[in-house]
């Protein structure tokens, strides 16, 4: 039976406010407290009256404690919220999670404004942060009041409303800055950025019974058909094994749907480098024969979310125009248990040649990574490699649930890394990078290593789960090697953030045509970071 049809938000950015009568069309106006100040009521009129008068506003807008997170005026539909006073240097300054939070939580269902007064450098992750808050995937129903197995034909067929986002930007504290409206190209750009992160997102929210193997290829299949000058490569099922992708064949075998690994490539004219991004696309993980317990198991869907934002991600820079050579690898596989299941104590030889004995069908996610990101060096010769996975539940402990953690053989990568974070809202946070400390922890009496840690799990576990994948990769790779653990920020809640869209957007910036990436891309990249008491930083340079 196909899926019931679903009830869809459309999210429509703009650069210009225009009237409505908030009894209508409800309005939100969100923004720090020292921007909602720099806007006069005269231009915000279009969206309040003849609901509320400048008096009503003013007194709104006067009694916000500088402190304040909370809605301070609900009047005929009309929301006025202030943002966190407070933003520690770990955090973006446009605070995107709190927006996403007030977005959820005053918004209402129907077609609606929400005004965003902030920075033209807060406008990305504020968009971002907007786009997060209006998850696609939903299997709710509305009915007639139909009973028994016949209600599916008494559906109700699904509405669609439309959400306005209109930016007022305002200049910084320290000058006039830029205030004029987004261009269209911008608005476009947004547009497209948030499409990847809800696509992402809806991805990692559905179930396997409806995002499997052969459903998450056919998810690439159509972003690859919707991108011009694409190519697309599919290994799997038996021919895995022959070529000798052990980790992938190894992790999928038992399932029903077969595991498979995909690449898109793009290769434009002019191209001087080679990127490849590589993504765990586990569609869903028992944790194997060392089956996960009833409490652990559900949310297992989620584990594909790293492929899922590297798919996302490849469609925005793609169609934004990426000038170098950019390959997306996707290692796709079900963990499941049954009579071809891997067993604890078996030995795999992965694609790097490299033999691993299993001590823990629980940790897959390394040993499919491992043979894509092998791929990626040796078959698409790229120099530069970025890995992104809800690798381990060790990450949320190292550095949190907002922050992904960043494991990387450069410094340069790695403080470029963080401040794409900031900049985008997918935050960052580095792990230890020392494997002369570390990658002692998988030694084997029988194989060349063991694939999860065997002696001491207090020892940097997501470090070294991060350094299984750089061993088959060789540490000597004269390339850069970026590895991004994003278990737990992956999800908010029971919702996919649709995490790493954003941030790979803001990381390759630089190599896009399109000039709001591009200018985000050289803030990421630039000469100075200003860090929190306002000294500048030293100089981030690329490799």
């Amino acid at each position: 039976m196909e899926p019931p049809p679903q009830k869809r938000t459309v999210i429509r950015f703009s650069g210009t406010l225009t009237p409505s009568d908030p009894l209508v069309k409800p309005v939100l106006i969100v923004g720090q407290m020292k921007n909602l100040t720099k806007v006069k009521y005269d231009l915000l009129k279009v969206k309040l009256e003849p609901r509320v008068d400048q008096e009503t506003y003013m007194a709104a807008l006067s009694g916000i404690h500088p402190s304040s997170n909370d809605t301070v005026l609900t009047i005929h539909l009309a929301t006025l919220a202030a943002l966190p006073f407070k933003c520690s240097r770990h955090n973006s300054p446009a605070r995107p999670h709190s927006l996403t939070k007030i977005v959820q939580s005053h918004t209402t269902g129907v077609d609606e404004f929400i005004v965003v007064v902030c920075e033209r450098d807060e406008v990305f992750a504020s968009a971002c942060a907007i786009a997060r808050a209006f998850p696609l995937f939903s299997r709710k129903t509305q009915r007639n009041g139909a009973q028994g197995p016949r209600a599916a034909n008494a559906a109700v067929a699904p509405t669609s409303h439309t959400v306005t986002v209109e930016f007022v930007i305002v200049g910084d504290s320290a000058a006039a800055g830029d205030t004029s409206p987004l261009s269209e190209a911008d608005l476009a750009t947004l547009d497209v950025v948030c499409n990847g992160i809800r696509l992402a997102a809806r991805i990692v929210d559905t179930p396997c019974n409806e995002m499997n193997v052969d459903h998450f290829l056919k998810e690439i299949e159509t972003v690859s058909k919707d991108l011009s000058k694409v190519k697309m490569t599919v290994i799997r099922g038996e021919e895995l094994a022959e070529k000798g992708f052990g980790g992938i064949y190894g992790v999928g075998k038992a399932a029903l749907v077969p595991p498979a690994l995909a690449v898109l490539s793009y290769t434009p004219p002019g191209a001087v480098q080679t990127i490849a991004w590589v993504g765990k696309g586990i569609v869903y993980d028992t944790g194997g024969l060392s089956i996960k317990g009833k409490t652990a198991m559900p949310g297992m869907k989620r584990d594909c979310g790293g492929a899922a934002g590297i798919l996302g991600a490849f469609h925005v820079m793609v169609k934004q125009g990426f000038t170098e050579n950019l390959h997306a690898v996707f290692c796709l596989a079900e963990n499941a248990v049954g009579p071809l299941a891997t067993r604890p104590d078996d030995i795999h030889t992965l694609y790097s040649g490299r033999t691993v004995e299993i001590n823990n069908t629980d940790a897959e996610g390394r040993l499919v990574l491992s043979d894509g990101v092998v791929y990626a060096r040796f078959d698409l010769n790229a120099n530069i490699i970025l890995d992104m996975a809800t690798l381990t539940g060790a990450q949320a402990v190292a550095t949190g649930k907002y922050h992904g953690a960043v494991l990387t053989n450069s410094s340069d990568w790695e403080s470029t890394a963080v401040r794409a974070g900031l900049v985008s809202g997918d935050l960052l946070f580095p792990i230890p990078y020392a494997p002369e400390l570390h990658f002692t922890e998988f030694a084997s009496a029988v194989a060349d290593m063991k694939n999860s840690v065997a002696q001491d799990r207090n020892n940097a576990q997501s470090s070294c789960a991060g350094l299984f994948i750089a061993a088959h990769l060789g540490f000597e790779f004269p390339g850069s090697w970026i590895h991004v653990d994003m278990a737990s920020p992956v999800k908010s809640g029971e919702r996919a953030t649709g995490y790493g869209v954003a941030l790979l957007a803001s990381l390759f910036g630089s190599y896009s045509n399109d000039q709001l990436l591009k200018n985000i891309g050289k803030g990421v990249f630039g000469d100075t970071f200003e860090t929190e008491d306002g000294s500048a930083s030293k100089k981030v340079r690329r490799k």
